[in-house]
């Protein structure tokens, strides 16, 4: 079968990343890297033999997929002159900084007949896909996923940034929306929300708590499940995934479930390419992606909720 031509937009450090994944991909020829900075696209052309591009626009007739490694604010509208010029589509997580160009990016797509795939990257992770296998009844979730500060992303908040791959894995295993959603957080280092506590509760009964922040002073990436009998703990950083299980005898029997382990952005760019080969519907649509920021930004919205509730409470209290 012959190699699919791929561009990457972006020449940023996680689009650099998918440049690297895709130079070592045997389906895909990488044919150019597009930015805007056509200093940083020459270098990045450099680093990995292809064509340096300053305009999205100039990929028609070029390549056939191309992956959005853009900043939010800037998915829907590249993404969607993309798919208007017949190019098959990844963007980068979130889909888009609000509902109305997720959409368009979703109907562009589904009207030109294109593949549109949401790089929400932990589906891919092989302890998350282990996870999958075996989650039958979730009860209750605890999630944390902690980051050291870094420039990078910080034009949406720790929700839309770090929080929404957690929402994604969530929202995917009780296959449903949430009936009630609290939460809070606060801004630390930059304009935008930097740490956030959030308890989501789905009509099933189950219960979820997340907890992001990009001003940790340590790394973790970790999810805890519990369903009747038992309790799984998944990490993401090592991949691995732990069950602790009560037998009908009442014993505790903790094992450590079988994961492969692999790059999750190698996996989630193969997945890409065998949908644009395929022509199949691709592990994550972009519908799925919608819901997730859906949640997401009715979060961020009872976080506006709780600051202003906090402002009325502290000039109450002054007075």
């Amino acid at each position: 079968m012959p190699k699919i031509p791929v561009a990457v937009v972006g020449a940023g450090a996680f689009g650099r990343h998918h440049l690297r994944v895709l130079r070592e991909s045997s389906r895909a020829e990488l044919v150019a890297v597009v930015d805007t900075d056509h200093a940083r696209a020459e270098e990045a052309a450099q680093l990995f033999s292809c064509s340096a591009l300053s305009d999205a626009r100039e990929l028609a007739g070029r390549a056939q997929a191309a992956v959005v490694a853009t900043p939010t604010s800037s998915h829907a509208a590249i993404g969607c002159a993309l798919l208007e010029a017949g190019l098959d589509v990844l963007v980068e997580k979130p889909i888009a900084a609000d509902l109305e160009p997720a959409w368009r990016l979703v109907e562009t797509a589904r009207r030109r007949e294109r593949v549109l795939q949401v790089g929400h990257l932990e589906r891919f992770n092989p302890a998350v896909s282990a996870l999958r296998g075996i989650a039958r009844l979730p009860l209750f979730f605890e999630v944390h996923r902690l980051s050291v500060f870094t420039p990078r992303s910080l034009d949406v908040d720790v929700v839309l940034d770090l929080m929404i791959h957690d929402l994604d894995i969530v929202l995917t295993l009780t296959g449903q929306a949430p009936a009630e959603i609290r939460a809070a957080g606060i801004s630390v280092l930059s304009p935008k929300v930097d740490i956030a506590s959030v308890r989501l509760a789905f009509p099933s009964g189950c219960v979820a708590n997340f907890t992001a922040s990009r001003v940790s002073t340590e790394r973790v990436r970790k999810l805890r499940l519990f369903q009747p009998h038992q309790y799984i703990s998944v990490d993401y950083t090592r991949q691995d995934a732990a069950i602790v299980e009560v037998t009908p005898q009442r014993e505790i029997r903790p094992r450590l479930l079988p994961v492969q382990k692999a790059e999750p952005l190698a996996l989630e760019v193969e997945a890409f390419l065998e949908a644009v080969q395929t022509r199949r519907e691709p592990v994550v649509t972009g519908e799925q992606a919608c819901q997730a920021l859906e949640v997401a930004l009715a979060i961020l919205g009872r976080i506006e909720e709780h600051a202003r509730l906090v402002d009325q409470t502290l000039a109450s209290w002054k007075s």
